[in-house]
């Protein structure tokens, strides 16, 4: 019965005339960089290639599982980063299935040696598919034996729904403390599948991010230390929903781990967040699971996450971040957290 309740759930707010959607989330949010800021594209300077895999309530029957991939890199003559990103998420094993493809394209401004901006814009084209024949409705359930009714409700005249999206994005890089905005769905599109008969418009997403990178490294005689920690806090707003994720990072050589909590501003608790991560000179791999803490904590079974990065190249890093020497100048890094 639960999946039934799932899948009918999903159905009548994808068939209603206004409908109040939240976007894909992910907890490792700077190993999907390109997904929460465009201003990021280019920001590693090296050639990126990054894939995630997002699989919520996995101990459902339908669960809630999310594919990205994307490329980016630093390109001197355009002073800025490029990047493409794509991502699947399917509900309910694929009766809802949302495919993006989006390009990006970042300027970067160094304005003196601690102080850096990055802009970005990103233009998403999106698919999104209802498989009918996997829904199922009220009127086709008998409280004894199950499915067995055909249903009365009418199939929409589309099944398929494409629109372009338009986000940008804003980053400020101050010494080891960073700050940044995004807006996304700047257009609002309508994402009705009978468009000429209902509105269902994608509401504007405002995101707020922000943190700091503290080293906390000794050097005593022989022995040495790159010990450092990360406070971090990101705020959403969608509509009328509202959310707050807060956690911190402890870095020591190729070892991560971080803890998140993301909550409402009423202070109803949603999630605990734990990380792990493993990274190189050129590869980091990660894990996070959203453990749920709210009143859901009886009929799902949380997330799990899993990320890997691969840099086409090496970054040098100095005392005051990740550079490259190009035309003779100095580009700084963002000193963000790589999870």
């Amino acid at each position: 019965m639960v999946k039934w309740r799932l899948i009918y759930i999903v159905g009548c707010l994808l068939l209603t005339s206004l409908v109040k959607a939240q976007d894909v989330e992910f907890s490792q949010f700077y190993a999907n960089r390109l997904y929460l800021n465009p201003a990021f594209a280019g920001s590693e300077y090296v050639p990126t290639v990054g894939m995630s895999y997002r699989n919520q309530w996995p101990q459902n029957n339908h669960p809630f599982v999310t594919y990205s991939a994307s490329y980016d890199q630093f390109v001197d003559l355009m002073n800025g980063g490029l990047g493409i990103l794509v991502l699947q998420d399917n509900q309910g094993q694929g009766a809802i299935k949302t495919t993006m493809a989006a390009g990006l394209y970042s300027y970067s401004l160094d304005i003196n040696r601690t102080l850096s901006v990055n802009v970005g814009l990103k233009a998403n084209f999106i698919q999104r598919k209802l498989d009918w024949e996997s829904f199922v409705f009220s009127d086709m359930i008998d409280p004894l034996y199950g499915v067995i009714y055909p249903s009365r409700e009418i199939q929409p005249s589309n099944l398929s729904k494409s629109y372009w999206d338009f986000s940008m994005g804003i980053i400020v890089n101050y010494k080891n403390f960073y700050f940044g905005g995004v807006v996304d769905h700047l257009s609002e599109p309508n994402e009705a599948f009978n468009s000429v008969q209902n509105v269902a418009v994608l509401p504007r997403k405002y995101t707020v991010h922000a943190g700091a990178s503290i080293p906390m490294g000794y050097s005593r005689g022989l022995m040495k230390s790159n010990f450092s920690i990360s406070p971090n806090v990101l705020y959403q707003r969608q509509l009328d929903f509202e959310q707050m994720n807060y956690g911190l990072y402890l870095s020591r050589s190729n070892w991560v781990v971080g803890a998140w909590f993301r909550q409402n501003l009423s202070f109803d608790f949603d999630a605990f967040i734990v990380l792990i991560g493993y990274q190189t000179d050129n590869i980091r791999i990660g894990y996070s699971y959203d453990y749920v803490i709210s009143n859901l904590v009886k009929t799902n079974s949380g997330a799990h996450e899993i990320s890997l990065t691969y840099l086409l190249g090496k970054a040098k890093t100095s005392c005051s971040g990740t550079h490259f020497l190009r035309k003779k100048r100095r580009i700084r890094a963002v000193r963000c957290p790589k999870f």
